[in-house]
């Protein structure tokens, strides 16, 4: 039986755990972030990737940071033929790379070389790509710059956001995973250096790039609320008040008007211009302090007071 230490942490990663379980890998220890304070009430949570090994009776570690620390120490000491990688979230020493009989491996949520780093499905959707996939590579130092073992892609629809990605993306993962091990346990894989001149990043988004700029194009704002959805949320400023995009409609006409002016409302509409003389209309958003609301109740008793072509997002 092949033994494996697996290190992951969010929703994406516990798919591809349970798989490795349920194949008949022997799991001897997962390693994962440690559990942290969710919700206004702070309740201290697990990570996905602790429930399942909880639930199979498998020792959990949950180093603050990997390096040096005595969770480290214990995942070299028990020696196993592989270690397996699903959004862990730090870099790992090679001194525990090297700890692996066989070899480390990572499930990265790319078309290696494209997006290196921690938020490779953001940026897929943020910059409107058509398609996405998963890498397994071989593990190194360096960032996600490991040998390519196997690659699958699929599509992103106008209709996907990275909840939906990851979801998608986790079974593709765990099911390329599971047809890559056996073949690289055999030596039957010859693995595929990256090029280089071709690397991209998407480094972990900055609070700072969750406002949306209204002078690009609808199209790339729709693709930004999608990118950062379900979390962190981009935002605007709408009258003056920090307001959350939850979702929004590039819509099939034109205007002159300036980005961020009111292009057309109703009871149940509300539409801005935007850059590339594009128009969008807003669906739901959440003004800061409120609940998320539609834009239909957020027009209630309100809408009466807008003015075509008046300066009201920025």
């Amino acid at each position: 039986m092949t033994s494996v230490i697996f290190m992951g942490t969010p929703k994406f990663s516990a798919p591809i755990l349970s798989s490795l379980i349920e194949r008949g890998y022997d799991v001897l220890a997962v390693v994962t972030q440690p559990d942290r304070r969710v919700g206004r009430k702070h309740v201290l949570t697990a990570s996905p990737v602790k429930e399942v090994a909880v639930a199979h009776n498998i020792e959990v570690l949950q180093p603050q940071k990997i390096s040096g620390s005595e969770e480290m120490a214990r995942a070299i000491e028990l020696a196993p033929d592989l270690i397996v990688t699903a959004a862990f979230g730090q870099f790992l020493p090679t001194k525990l790379l090297k700890a692996a009989k066989v070899a480390a491996v990572n499930v990265h949520a790319s078309l290696l070389p494209k997006y290196r780093g921690g938020a490779p499905v953001h940026y897929a959707i943020m910059n409107g790509d058509k398609e996405t996939g998963v890498s397994i590579m071989f593990m190194e130092k360096k960032m996600d710059a490991g040998a390519v073992l196997a690659q699958r892609a699929i599509p992103i629809t106008d209709q996907d956001d990275v909840g939906t990605m990851f979801d998608k993306l986790s079974i593709v993962g765990r099911d390329l995973l599971l047809e890559t091990l056996p073949k690289l346990l055999a030596g039957e894989i010859t693995p595929v250096p990256q090029d280089e001149s071709q690397v991209t990043f998407s480094p972990t988004i900055k609070s700072e790039e969750e406002r949306i700029d209204l002078n690009l194009s609808a199209h790339l704002i729709d693709c930004k609320v999608r990118a950062l959805r379900p979390a962190p949320i981009a935002h605007i400023y709408l009258n003056g008040v920090r307001t959350k995009l939850w979702d929004v409609t590039v819509l099939d006409e034109t205007t002159d008007l300036q980005p961020g002016a009111l292009v057309s409302h109703d009871k149940h509409h509300l539409a801005i211009a935007t850059g590339e003389h594009g128009v969008l209309s807003l669906n739901e958003i959440q003004p800061a302090g409120k609940p998320k609301l539609t834009i239909t109740d957020f027009l209630n008793g309100t809408s009466d007071a807008l003015t075509i072509g008046e300066q009201v997002a920025k």
